[in-house]
């Protein structure tokens, strides 16, 4: 990677945190955009923290999409960027009104110790909380030192009175009025002290608290408005619902929502204290929602007006089964489905849809542009319909991972890669059950996908044979800049099935007695054969990734 002159200075001067006050003050207010780049790069958390306490503009963007090799920032560093945000506020040296970290997670546990999704919702709801008490704090002394200057001016004032009265009374002849003026004078002051008890029990009403009453009273100005992708679950969803409902001077707004292990109620409860036009997309995974439960928060998400993206993974919609009352649940689910008019991308992994296809996605008023059915056991008419629907030629992102494809169905997905070639970027047939003859009568249909980026077909049984006509397709599409290939049945060990399963070829053994190069080496030769030196192979099913060729 090629760095910029202001970016290999930048490096230079945040790698010596002992001359920073030499150099912050004199920053201008362009280079602080460098200068923090930088410091996250080289992992550097006190001078994140000193820059972002200082900061110049208004908004200020950290994450987002990385560059390919580029890791993820270290926890370190966030922290420091979470401290500084509520330190400039107390100390009032930052112009910042927007803090965006959306993208900003990492993977738990990966290399340079990034912080996680559920680390950083936890992390942000904690500064939430601080900034509040850093601002209650902050305006409690402030109304201490306003109540001691009235009273000293209101001593003054009285002191000035009283002295006043005194000489006036000392200017009069003697007489019985010398002592009643100074009966009333003492009246007067306990009049005072009375009325001024008074407002106090007014200020903090019965049985409550003058700190408690002051804090209701309180109307706080939002100052920093933060955008972030969240990440609840059971676990944290106390310390969330804290963070959302607490007044003060940090605002938590959602882009992206993701939800684990928690029910339908909490689930909307969530979703009532987010604000509407913040939220583009919301995950929920195991949780058992149930055909009911998805109802029921259908609606709700109808009120978001930019919601673009709706994920369910392990949700417990079974539909096999003859349940009643089965028919009109799954009416209610396309009325709601019908109503959210910006969805783009919908996931439904694992929940056990055969036969409902056409239902769910036929209300939608806008064709999809990602479409994820893994798991989804669709069956010989999902595919007929997914074929011909609306959809069809706006898909961007197709994965049908793991639904069984045979001679029944492969005419359907031939017509829906016909209708899709213009279109389709990334598609994933991982897991389908497909032999030399099914992918066969495949390859012309995803020839002519000259679209396509990324194709992905681990874990299906092909040999070495079928391997080869397969790369051989694949260096003919121009665009095909990834391809995931399963080991050929030749490299496992002796005792697989004649149609071994996808979870038999995942746990089957391979044959360690062979050189395990060979197919690689065989698949790279008929690669550059072909004169394609920029399409990437490989078998690593676990570190594939498809967003790396966007």
């Amino acid at each position: 990677m090629l760095h910029s002159l202001v970016s290999l200075c930048a490096r230079e001067v945040v790698s010596d945190h002992s001359s920073s006050p030499a150099w912050l003050r004199w920053v201008p207010r362009e280079l602080y955009g460098a200068l923090l780049e930088a410091a996250f790069a080289c992992c550097r958390p006190l001078a994140v923290g000193e820059l972002v306490q200082r900061w110049p503009e208004r908004s200020l963007r950290v994450g987002g999409r990385r560059r390919t090799g580029q890791p993820a920032p270290s926890r370190l560093c966030i922290q420091a960027l979470l401290l500084a945000v509520v330190r400039g506020l107390a100390e009032h040296r930052s112009a910042l009104q927007v803090l965006d970290i959306c993208g900003l997670q990492g993977d738990e546990g990966g290399m340079g110790d990034p912080m996680g999704g559920w680390s950083l919702t936890v992390a942000l709801c904690t500064m939430v909380v601080q900034a509040r008490a850093g601002a209650q704090r902050a305006q409690r002394k402030e109304g201490d030192r306003e109540r001691k200057r009235f009273s000293a001016l209101e001593r003054e004032r009285d002191l000035k009175r009283e002295r006043g009265q005194r000489a006036g009374v000392k200017a009069e002849e003697t007489g019985p009025k010398g002592p009643a003026s100074e009966e009333e004078l003492i009246r007067g002051v306990r009049r005072r002290m009375e009325m001024e008890r008074r407002r106090g029990t007014a200020v903090t009403g019965l049985g409550g608290s003058k700190p408690e009453a002051e804090e209701k009273e309180t109307q706080w100005e939002v100052s920093v408005h933060v955008r972030a992708d969240l990440f609840v679950n059971a676990r944290s969803w106390e310390r969330v619902r804290s963070a959302l409902t607490t007044p003060g001077p940090l605002r938590l707004q959602c882009r992206y929502l993701r939800v684990e292990e928690i029910s339908a109620t909490s689930i909307r409860t969530l979703l009532n204290l987010l604000p509407r036009r913040a939220l583009l997309g919301i995950d929920v995974r195991y949780s058992s929602l149930g055909v009911a439960g998805l109802a029921e928060l259908l609606p709700l998400l109808a009120t978001y007006p930019r919601l673009s993206s709706l994920r369910l993974h392990y949700c417990n919609l079974d539909l096999r089964r003859d349940n009643p009352g089965q028919e009109e649940l799954l009416r209610e689910l396309s009325r709601g489905l019908a109503d959210l008019q910006e969805l783009r991308q919908l996931s439904l992994t694992a929940l056990r849809l055969p036969g409902q296809l056409r239902v769910l996605l036929s209300s939608l008023p806008q064709p999809l542009e990602v479409l994820e059915l893994p798991y989804l056991s669709l069956s010989p008419t999902d595919l007929a319909y997914l074929s011909c629907s609306h959809h069809v030629s706006s898909l961007q992102q197709l994965d049908l991972s793991e639904n069984c494809l045979d001679e029944t169905t492969v005419p359907s997905v031939r017509r829906l890669l016909s209708q899709a070639s213009s279109s389709l970027l990334h598609l994933s047939l991982s897991g389908c059950g497909l032999t030399d003859g099914l992918l066969g009568l495949l390859l012309p249909s995803l020839g002519g996908c000259w679209a396509l980026k990324s194709l992905a077909l681990a874990l299906n049984p092909l040999s070495m044979a079928g391997l080869v006509e397969l790369v051989r397709t694949a260096a003919r599409m121009p665009c095909l800049r990834q391809l995931l290939y399963p080991n050929p049945l030749e490299d496992y060990l002796p005792g697989l099935p004649d149609l071994p399963s996808s979870t038999q070829l995942l746990e089957w053994p391979l044959d360690e007695s062979t050189d395990t190069s060979a197919t690689s080496n065989q698949l790279s030769k008929v690669l550059t054969d072909s004169g394609r030196a920029d399409l990437l192979l490989t078998c690593d099913l676990l570190n594939y990734d498809k967003d790396l060729v966007d």
